[in-house]
């Protein structure tokens, strides 16, 4: 979609930018769009379900991209805006860049929505409800999701990579610091971290594991050596380009399951940061439990899921409602 051309939405942007950003005491509801707009959420969930029977892939994209927007600036769509002239978006980070997907999800939920109930449903609660249904399509995980969130005006690019979106080399101790600074708990860290069931990671993302681990082991001791050779030939060299893809599970790759947690006991997880979490005695006790009970770990990944969509959310009259996820209103 094109952006709009016109100078004073530009140099709005500019100035909202530098506003700093008072969040709302205002609770969310659930069921919150019934008096509004009661079709809400069945439209996110037709519209999800149609783009995940043609690609299931991207129900890992809709569920990352509600991650990597409520940590960053919480869960306000300013992962959604697209980048203005001298002002690139945190679609354009490192973190993002050639990764993130569904936005084109996101777009057609709020074309129906718009059509039905304009300038009413935020993208923010949009893409909280996509990640929700992406959650019940592809591992019957289903919650109920409070909504009544603003969307943002503000989006950086370098804001991802400022403590906000945890690497894939992160040890146990900088993964527990970051969810902590987003209010979320050791315990949370290791549920979501098992949206790793689904989706996939570029070589580059561990390629270090399997070359160059340290100077004394080129291949890091960890990883399972018969996963290592399965993953040598997918990622041939860390210098080759194009970059590819593999699962981060290669059990049931298009399944949100406990798998994730069964490949971590055998030593089969993809990236650094999976396999800090059998590092600790705490963490390998928390991996076991949702290895032998997946109906355990679906229950928690549930409300660590609306735990994360309470972050720093904007109620009330704070934001806005974009009439187009990509664009900030103009005044």
């Amino acid at each position: 979609m094109k952006m709009p051309n016109s100078a004073f939405c530009f140099v709005f942007f500019l100035a909202i930018s530098t506003m700093s950003i008072i969040v709302s005491s205002a609770p969310l509801q659930v069921g919150f769009y019934k008096p509004t707009c009661p079709r809400a959420e069945v439209i996110v969930r037709k519209v999800v379900y149609k783009a995940l029977y043609q690609n299931p892939g991207l129900g890992a994209g809709l569920i990352r991209l509600h991650f990597h927007d409520c940590f960053v600036r919480g869960c306000d769509a300013s992962v959604l805006i697209d980048s203005t002239p001298g002002n690139p978006s945190e679609k354009e980070s490192i973190t993002n860049a050639n990764s993130l997907r569904g936005f084109e999800v996101i777009d057609a939920v709020k074309a129906e929505i718009e059509a039905v109930c304009p300038e009413t449903v935020s993208c923010a609660d949009i893409v909280a409800f996509a990640a929700r249904d992406s959650a019940y399509i592809l591992g019957g995980i289903n919650y109920a999701v409070p909504a009544g969130r603003r969307d943002g005006r503000v989006s950086h690019k370098d804001e991802p990579t400022q403590n906000n979106i945890p690497a894939p080399f992160f040890n146990l101790q900088q993964l527990q610091d970051n969810f902590a600074r987003k209010g979320l708990s050791l315990d949370d860290m290791v549920t979501l971290s098992g949206a790793h069931s689904i989706g996939r990671a570029h070589c580059a993302a561990f390629s270090n594991r399997l070359y160059s681990f340290n100077a004394t082991n080129p291949q890091d001791p960890s990883l399972d050596p018969a996963f290592a050779t399965i993953l040598k030939t997918k990622c041939p060299s860390p210098t080759n380009n194009p970059n590819p893809t593999v699962p981060l599970d290669f059990t049931t790759p298009y399944r949100l399951d406990n798998k994730y947690y069964q490949n971590l006991q055998y030593s089969r997880g993809l990236l650094t940061s999976d396999e800090s979490l059998m590092t600790s005695a705490s963490t390998v006790a928390t991996v076991s439990n949702f290895a032998r009970q997946g109906e355990v770990w679906a229950d928690k990944f549930a409300g660590a899921m609306v735990r994360m969509g309470l972050i720093d959310v904007l109620t009330g009259s704070d934001g806005e409602i974009r009439k187009n996820c990509r664009v900030i209103n103009c005044l």
